[in-house]
């Protein structure tokens, strides 16, 4: 909103009220002692509080310049150290840089800091959250969009040919195909899946028997149509009596034949020369042809398209599939204290090893980029942090030396 006060333009505000008090201040013990010197031959009495004037006006006078040369020259006149800050910049960035870090970057100050916190636990819990995981979740979705789009087709076509065909060419099609099927045929997983084609078959074979019964009448040309018919019936009604049999029995034949050329396949795919050289052949061939006819170009597009597309959407399967993943794993992982003592463990290590790797290029960063700040805008700033506190030392010099000047006055008086 225009005309907003800013946090840094209220700390020069305060400051600037200081400013004024303390000058102010000072204005009054030079007008307090130019009175009384000029009535003090009237009023003797006006010695005790010529003394504290005068004492005043000097300690208030001497404090005004030591502030003011910490962060400029007084009246502009360059005198030995003066602007004390701007003057000593780069040794004020290294004493900060070297500050940090051996008392804030060493490994043993930030590992100790952290191995009393259950961090695993703390993150764990709150990505359980869906309001948090899904936070997370809209964060990824909303940059996806702009990282595709920051590809052009010379950028996606060299991507393709340095990175994704090197890994297709090195990769055994063959051994990976055998591998698929070990991990949907392990602990029974396809038996579903080919329940599933024995009633579709099933279901072809009644819905197509007619086709099937003229295909028969076709290739059986001297047979009555009737035998025709009665003969592929009982076929037809033998083969689905056949695959309910398979169907209901877990065990039987047909299933132990059709699992056991299942391992043999997978046996060849994972071992066989033959196999892998046909695996070879087929990608080399389909690398050609994506290369012959930009495939990877349009396969490309599609993907960005629906990504796009996805995302921009309400109901993003995107944005719930991976809000769902993060809450599943925070909900994992916050029920499990072997995991969060494993994860602890890997994070004070990879802390530690940050520390002693980068520890010295954060402070050196700290160094550089505190010496590449303008001077007088770096003594505005520290003078803005620290100034209203320099101007209290100003006005309470003031009225110290005033003291200190009664008790001069008072010891004078007692030796006279």
């Amino acid at each position: 909103m225009a005309g907003a006060i800013t946090p840094e333009l209220l700390k020069q505000q305060r400051l600037t009220r200081m400013r004024i008090t303390a000058t102010c201040l000072l204005a009054a013990m030079v007008g307090l002692l130019i009175i009384c010197v000029i009535l003090q031959g009237d009023y003797p009495a006006l010695a005790w509080l010529r003394a504290f004037a005068e004492a005043g006006t000097v300690g208030a006078i001497a404090d005004w310049y030591a502030v003011v040369a910490l962060f400029r020259h007084p009246f502009g006149i360059p005198a030995p150290h003066t602007a004390i800050i701007p003057r000593n910049q780069q040794r004020i960035a290294n004493g900060l840089g070297s500050f940090v870090e051996q008392n804030f970057l060493t490994p043993e100050i930030v590992v100790d800091r952290l191995r009393g916190q259950n961090t695993a636990a703390a993150v764990a819990n709150w990505l359980a959250r869906p309001e948090n995981s899904r936070i997370i979740a809209n964060s990824v979705a909303k940059s996806v969009p702009a990282l595709l789009g920051s590809f052009n087709d010379k950028q996606v076509a060299r991507l393709f040919e340095r990175t994704v065909v090197p890994q297709l060419r090195t990769l055994d099609v063959s051994r990976l195909a055998g591998n698929v099927l070990t991990i949907l045929t392990e602990g029974g997983r396809h038996q579903p899946l080919l329940n599933h084609g024995l009633r579709a078959l099933e279901r072809w074979l009644v819905a197509n028997s007619d086709m099937v019964k003229a295909k028969f009448g076709e290739a059986s040309r001297y047979t009555p149509a009737l035998l025709d018919r009665y003969i592929v019936n009982k076929f037809v009604e033998g083969i689905i009596a056949l695959l309910h049999e398979v169907v209901a029995h877990p065990h039987h034949e047909l299933r132990q034949q059709f699992d056991a050329a299942i391992q043999d396949m997978i046996g060849k795919l994972q071992t066989s020369d033959d196999y892998r050289r046909v695996g070879k052949v087929w990608m080399r061939d389909c690398i050609r042809y994506l290369r012959r006819e930009d495939y990877y170009r349009i396969l490309w597009e599609r993907v960005r398209a629906r990504l796009s597309a996805d995302i921009g959407s309400e109901r993003s399967l995107s944005r719930d599939t991976i809000a769902g993943t993060l809450a599943s794993l925070g909900k994992s992982v916050s029920e499990d204290p072997a995991i969060q003592r494993k994860l602890n463990a890997w994070w004070l290590d990879l802390v530690r090893t940050v520390m002693l790797r980068y520890g010295r290029h954060i402070s050196a960063l700290i160094t550089e980029v505190v010496q590449g700040w303008n001077a007088d805008e770096v003594s505005r700033k520290i003078e803005a942090e620290i100034g209203p506190d320099l101007q209290y030392i100003r006005i309470n010099g003031t009225f110290v030396g005033g003291a200190v000047g009664v008790l001069l006055h008072a010891g004078a008086l007692l030796l006279a």
